[in-house]
């Protein structure tokens, strides 16, 4: 009940009521004629030093200067409660200042006329402030009150709940029946207020700051947060009177709350990799439903190849769905899927008018022409993904049931989440463009088919990381030398990305290169290691204006260089740092890891470079790989190269095969650096392909030499090379006998893919084409081997050096013709 009448005046209550306070009954003329015990308490005088005495004689006057006696024995004119602050005086001297009420008790004339009431005025203006903040509750305070009866329905509400429910009639409801679509959102508490309110009845412990949703009836269209306490009514003697309701509407302040705690979430859930439909899809998850019921990614197809689209607009005509359902809007997070079709919206529509303008687009339905009964219409917002002022695509948000206006709030918040998104998409956009060049030059240097050799059989698998970091530097590269050896080289730059695989083409160049001079394995890395060093010091003594000296990714390079002889079955191998390889014996299956000298890694000096030769008997599988394949965070080096082996000791299966169970073995799941694997079996060529002649460095051996090697030209079956041959080897044994010092001569023949012709000697000198002039006699050898050979070549060796030439195989002479693949 309220604490005020309908007139909004006080009630004749509190200290000043006749059942608590010091009374005195004054005849008409304020002589005391009954003194009540209370009022003996107050100021002390018993009833027999009182009655029969003036009132006035007590008074010591009013608070505001006014005569004691005129302030205690003035009567109104009417009979309506009045009220003053006197002083008066104690019998025992002080000064008690007193509020009193005088009241008229009879008619004027007649009896005891009046009754003065007397009470303390600090405990009266006390329990009259509490009158007025009870009044201020009822019918000002912002703050909605409401009484429930102890069967939980209301029984009274103030002017402020009760301007919150407009006119409906409130009386008699339930606590969960005064909004529509009520919710209880704080998690710890029971799922209605009903239930909240029957506990707090039951354990008396009050409830503080409940957050509530729903649909008032002064605001049926919009969604309102209050934020309610309860706590429980009895009376003076503990009986239990209901439950007092506290409200207030903190729709405001939630939402601001909910949507600083949504760009926060979307802060460390938007942009977690460079993947820009994971991107895509991490913004509908945090967005959905929290923000909006719907969302839809669509970017411009530039954008997904990694390309920088044009500054300023863009157009709708080349967009493609990233993420999010079929029609306009997106499923939820648990059903959207990264479409990756391309959307073709109308001139119109505002994606179009969004992507043209470069700015939001609002569309909300016609509240005066929506069809009720077609269900409720859908609300978009269109936001831009732009970055550094160029327009990427658009992102689409979408409500159900909603009709109210986008507010601020809102907007500047999808501007907040629109615009971190954007970034987190062109920094992925640049990745994209970035992975995918670096790709392409990995890709393109490294071999795109293996050589078809006669020497070793071949199987290989290379696998770029999947990681963040992109690809790397890893190679691998098979050679064919001169005299059918093959090169074999397996390497690893420090790194990854664009960088590390041009690095790495740079140094496969430069292997392929000093390959073909027929450098020694040890020879060529130190050759290999003057070249990364020289030019990282190029590097260091020209540093760009402003910058530090730039890093080199060719210093600490690895690297495993092999050569192997079909001819000798030798094969002789150095490395600079590199794991060294395993080697399976064809006869027992065993698998070893050769102990190679290690070698510093490329660029970083220190001790030479040796070459260890090895005789590997026909059948020898060779296995030569990067640390990709063998380390790993989580797994033991040794178990790893113990795995490898596992896998190489079924030597007799395909080696297409071994290199798929090894991948499967050690890179079960994703990795974090790129991984080589080369495997190689080595052949050897028969007797019957190989023939070898020592010859004197005595002109008449050249005739000698012709005549050898073209009946065993013929006993090959290729007659149609012989002519050739015969005018090969006699340049070439007439050249060493005058070139070549004091020594023998040996000369070779190869019958493989293609016919080799190869001349030792002791000599150092490398022979080189030259021009002769019509009256030379000498100076055309080495120019016509050139013209009628398929390459020439010289090869040096610790003895001296090897002048070779090769022949294509004729068809139809009983040979065959190279190819590679």
């Amino acid at each position: 009940m309220s604490a005020v009448n309908a007139a909004g005046d006080a009630d004749f209550r509190g200290p000043l009521d006749v059942s608590r306070a010091a009374t005195a009954v004054l005849d008409t003329d304020g002589t005391v004629v009954g003194w009540s015990p209370a009022a003996q308490t107050l100021l002390g005088y018993p009833p027999h030093e009182v009655l029969g005495r003036p009132v006035a004689t007590f008074v010591v006057g009013g608070t505001d200067g006014t005569d004691g006696a005129r302030a205690a024995t003035h009567l109104p004119d009417t009979e309506r409660f009045q009220r003053q602050v006197l002083r008066m005086r104690h019998r025992d001297g002080h000064v008690v200042r007193v509020v009193t009420a005088m009241l008229a008790l009879s008619p004027a004339g007649t009896g005891p006329a009046r009754l003065l009431t007397v009470a303390d005025a600090e405990e009266t203006e006390q329990w009259e402030v509490l009158q007025a903040m009870l009044r201020g509750l009822a019918t000002q305070s912002p703050v909605g009150l409401a009484i429930y009866d102890t069967d939980l329905r209301v029984v009274w509400t103030n002017a402020a709940l009760f301007q919150e429910m407009g006119t409906m009639q409130y009386a008699g409801l339930g606590p969960d029946e005064m909004v529509a679509d009520g919710k209880v959102l704080s998690e710890r508490y029971p799922p209605t207020l009903e239930e909240t309110m029957r506990q707090v009845l039951v354990t008396g412990e009050p409830v503080i700051e409940l957050q509530y949703s729903g649909r008032p009836p002064s605001d049926p269209e919009r969604d309102h947060i209050w934020s309610c306490s309860y706590y429980w009514l009895r009376d003076a003697a503990g009986v239990s009177l209901g439950v007092c309701e506290e409200t207030f509407d903190v729709t405001d302040r939630y939402l601001a709350q909910q949507r600083l705690d949504l760009l926060v979430r979307a802060g460390g859930h938007v942009g977690t990799t460079l993947d820009m439909a994971r991107t895509a899809q991490e913004l509908c998850t945090v967005t959905v439903p929290q923000f909006a019921d719907e969302v839809t990614v669509d970017l411009l197809e530039a954008v997904l190849e990694g390309e920088q689209p044009v500054p300023g607009t863009a157009s709708a005509g080349h967009v493609v769905r990233v993420w999010g359902g079929a029609g306009d809007g997106a499923a939820a997070p648990s059903e959207g899927r990264p479409a990756g079709r391309r959307i073709d919206y109308p001139p119109d529509s505002p994606q179009a008018r969004s992507l043209a303008s470069g700015r939001s687009v609002r569309e909300r339905p016609d509240r005066a022409g929506a069809d009720d009964t077609a269900g409720p219409p859908r609300a978009r917002l269109v936001v831009p993904l732009r970055a550094e002022g160029v327009t990427l695509g658009v992102v689409t948000f979408a409500w159900d049931r909603r009709r109210d206006p986008f507010d601020a709030g809102e907007l500047a918040v999808a501007d907040e989440l629109v615009a971190r998104t954007a970034v987190s998409i062109d920094n992925a956009r640049r990745y994209t463009r970035e992975h995918t060049a670096a790709l392409m030059l990995q890709h393109s240097l490294l071999p795109r088919g293996l050589p078809r050799l006669t020497a070793v059989e071949l199987a290989y698998r290379y696998l770029p990381t999947d990681n963040k970091a992109g690809v790397g530097g890893d190679w691998f590269d098979v050679i064919a030398l001169s005299g059918t050896r093959v090169g074999l080289v397996v390497g690893d730059v420090v790194g990854h990305g664009l960088r590390a695989s041009a690095t790495m083409g740079r140094l496969r160049t430069s292997v392929r290169a000093l390959a073909r001079l027929d450098f020694a394995p040890d020879e060529l890395l130190a050759r290999l290691d003057d070249l990364v060093t020289q030019a990282a010091n190029e590097g260091a003594a020209l540093p760009a204006e402003g910058q530090e000296t730039p890093y080199d990714e060719a210093l600490g390079v690895t690297c495993l260089y092999a050569v192997y002889d079909p001819v000798s079955g030798l094969c002789g191998m150095a490395r600079a740092g590199h794991p060294p390889p395993a080697l399976v014996d064809p006869a027992t299956g065993s698998v070893t890891f050769p102990d190679l000298p290690a070698g510093p890694p490329l660029g970083l000096g220190g001790l030479p470079f040796e070459t260890t030769e090895l005789a590997l008997p026909e059948g020898t599988i060779v296995a030569l790989f990067t640390d990709g394949l063998v380390r790993n965070r989580d797994r033991d080096l040794d178990d790893q190269l113990d795995g490898l082996g596992g896998v190489l000791t079924e030597h007799h299966r395909p080696l297409d095969e071994l290199c798929d169970r090894a991948v499967a073995k050690l890179l079960s799941g994703p990795v974090d650096d790129d991984a080589a694997l080369l495997l190689v079996r080595t052949h050897k060529l028969g007797g019957h392909q190989v023939a070898v002649w020592d010859l004197t460095a005595d002109p008449e051996a050249v005739g000698l030499a012709r005549t050898v090697a073209a009946r065993q030209v013929g006993e090959w079956g290729l007659d149609e090379l012989v002519f050739t041959t015969e005018l090969v080897v006699s340049e070439l044994v007439t050249n060493a006998i005058r070139h070549a010092a004091a020594g023998p001569i040996q000369l070779r023949l190869i019958r493989d893919r293609n016919l080799i012709c190869e001349v030792s000697d002791t000599g150092h000198t490398s022979p080189h084409l030259r021009h002769a002039g019509s009256d030379d006699e000498g100076g055309r050898g080495l120019f016509l081997v050139a013209q009628m050979t398929q390459q020439w070549g010289t090869r040096y060796t610790s003895t001296g050096k090897t002048i070779w030439a090769e022949q294509a195989l004729v068809r139809g002479g009983g040979g065959e013709e190279d190819t590679e693949g």
